[in-house]
C-alpha cells in the first residue's frame, strides 16, 4: 500500500528532488499542475457540470503556483477557469505563470468572492492556497476566503492538502474544508488518511526509483501514459 508522508518527510523529499536529483521548481510545478488538471477532467467532465466555470484559489507559495499551472491547462481542456490570487509574490517564476494565464485570457478576480457569488457562478472550486509546509494558525487575510469556500456548497478540489488542515492530523476541530476531490502530489500526506471525499488521485509522475526506495513510498503504477492515478 502507498505510504502516507509526515510533514518533515514531505519537505525532505522535496529538497532531495531539487538538490540531489536536480529538478527545478518550475519543472515540478508544471508536472504537478498538469496532473491536477487531468484529474479534474476525469472526475468532472464538462457535460456533467451545470456550466464549465471553475474558480482556482491560489496562495503565495508553491501550492499556488501549482494552481496557476492547473488553471492554464484547464483552459486548454475546454473549461472556463478564473483565478483568485490575493497575495502575489514578486518572484519571477510566479510572475511568469501569471503572465501565461493572462495570455490565455483567464480572468483574475480582484475582490474576495462571497459564498453566494461562488454558489451562483461556479460549478467547481480548486483550492491551491496552502501546501504541505503549512502550519496553523491560518493567516487572517485567508480566513474569510476559506470561510466563503466552505459555506458556498460548491464542489471542491484540493491540491495536495485541503487548506487549513494540519498536514499530519487532518481537518481542524471546528469547520474545515471538505473537498470532493483530493489530488496528492509526489506521495500522499498523512492527513489524506482523514479524507472522506469521493475521489483521491495521485499526481506527479516523476519520482526517481532511488528516492522511492529510500523512503519506502510504494507508489502505485501509473497506467499507460497517464500523469495521475486514482488511489
Amino acid at each position: 500500500m502507498v505510504r502516507f508522508l509526515g510533514q518533515d518527510e514531505a519537505i525532505n523529499i522535496d529538497q532531495e528532488l531539487f538538490n540531489h536529483y536536480r529538478f527545478s521548481v518550475d519543472q515540478l510545478m508544471e508536472l504537478a499542475g498538469l496532473s491536477c488538471a487531468v484529474a479534474i477532467t476525469k472526475c468532472y467532465p464538462i457535460s456533467d457540470l451545470k456550466n464549465n466555470n471553475i474558480l482556482v484559489f491560489c496562495g503565495p507559495g508553491n501550492n499556488g503556483g501549482d494552481g496557476l499551472v492547473c488553471a492554464r491547462h484547464l483552459k486548454l481542456f475546454g473549461y472556463c477557469p478564473s483565478i483568485y490570487y490575493p497575495k502575489r509574490t514578486e518572484k519571477p517564476l510566479y510572475q511568469n505563470l501569471t503572465t501565461q494565464c493572462q495570455a490565455m485570457e483567464i480572468p483574475f478576480l480582484e475582490d474576495t468572492p462571497s459564498a453566494e457569488m461562488l454558489s451562483r457562478n461556479y460549478s467547481l472550486l480548486v483550492d491551491a492556497l496552502f501546501g504541505f509546509s503549512y502550519r496553523p494558525p491560518m493567516r487572517p487575510e485567508f480566513v474569510s476566503v476559506v470561510d466563503a469556500i466552505q459555506k458556498s456548497g460548491v464542489l471542491l478540489c484540493s491540491v495536495d492538502i485541503p487548506s487549513g488542515w494540519d498536514v499530519e492530523h487532518g481537518a481542524p476541530e471546528s469547520g474545515g474544508l471538505e473537498p470532493d476531490l483530493l489530488i496528492s502530489l509526489t506521495a500522499p500526506k498523512r492527513c489524506a488518511e482523514k479524507f472522506r471525499g469521493r475521489f483521491h488521485y495521485l499526481g506527479g509522475r516523476f519520482v526517481p526509483p532511488g528516492l522511492e526506495k529510500k523512503y519506502g513510498l510504494n507508489l502505485p503504477t501509473y497506467p499507460g501514459t497517464e500523469v495521475c492515478v486514482k488511489l
